[in-house]
């Protein structure tokens, strides 16, 4: 037997034990959700900052979020995540002594992403972005915005248009504008943003795998029976 096979015969095992609603939920999810957008969480200053984008950005369809940790850690938040961390995938990058924007920038770029990182000083707006490549939106330090590394090496700077005197949001507030537009108009378009079926069926034996109660146990004396 395959992997692959042995996956497929664990998620109909699994989904035994989730209700016939919460699976029509996640079938419901799985259609909304995309790889196509993402969004890049540059060395947040305050760790709430960095939870409450995490649960806008699950709920808003976004299924991979990346945290860059250079100067500022992310601590969770269990009253702002209200369990949205356990969604989706939190890419972080961390590494002591190493460029930690420059490697991120490079894992998106090796999958096809264009970078496009926020700059309240002028850029193209949010609503004018070009959709024909996938998509990283960097939101920058909540203190001195994007890095100099992150501004001169991304393939373009994006503004949300202000019409007021204040020259800045709230970065959850701004996260979730430059979602709300990018994502309608991504679902109006031909562009291929939904998960690919492949994705789907790996994302659905995650999520039966955190819905179901005792999963691990379950799930290893299942693997055991069809050894």
């Amino acid at each position: 037997m395959t992997e692959l096979q042995q996956q497929q015969l664990l998620k109909e095992h699994l989904s035994q034990f989730v209700t016939e609603h919460k699976r029509g939920f996640m079938e419901r999810v799985l259609a909304s959700r995309t790889r196509y957008l993402t969004i890049v969480l540059e060395d947040i200053y305050q760790s709430q900052n960095t939870s409450a984008v995490i649960r806008t950005c699950e709920c808003m369809g976004l299924q991979d979020v990346h945290v860059i940790e250079t100067n500022s850690e992310w601590s969770t938040n269990k009253l702002i995540l209200k369990g949205s961390n356990k969604w989706l995938n939190i890419i972080r990058y961390r590494k002591k002594g190493s460029n930690n924007t420059a490697d991120c920038f490079e894992a998106l770029r090796s999958k096809g992403y264009r970078i496009a990182v926020t700059d309240p000083a002028g850029g193209v707006p949010i609503d004018e972005v070009p959709l024909d490549r996938p998509l990283a939106i960097v939101m920058g330090n909540e203190r001195h915005g994007s890095s100099p590394f992150a501004l001169q090496h991304a393939d373009l700077a994006v503004t949300i248009p202000m019409a007021g005197f204040t020259e800045s949001m709230n970065i959850s507030v701004s996260a979730a504008i430059c979602l709300h537009t990018t994502l309608s108009r991504l679902r109006r378009s031909d562009y291929p943003w939904p998960l690919s079926e492949e994705e789907k069926e790996e994302l659905r034996l995650q999520w039966y795998r955190k819905s179901v109660r005792n999963a691990e146990v379950i799930e290893r004396e299942f693997l055991r029976s069809i050894a």
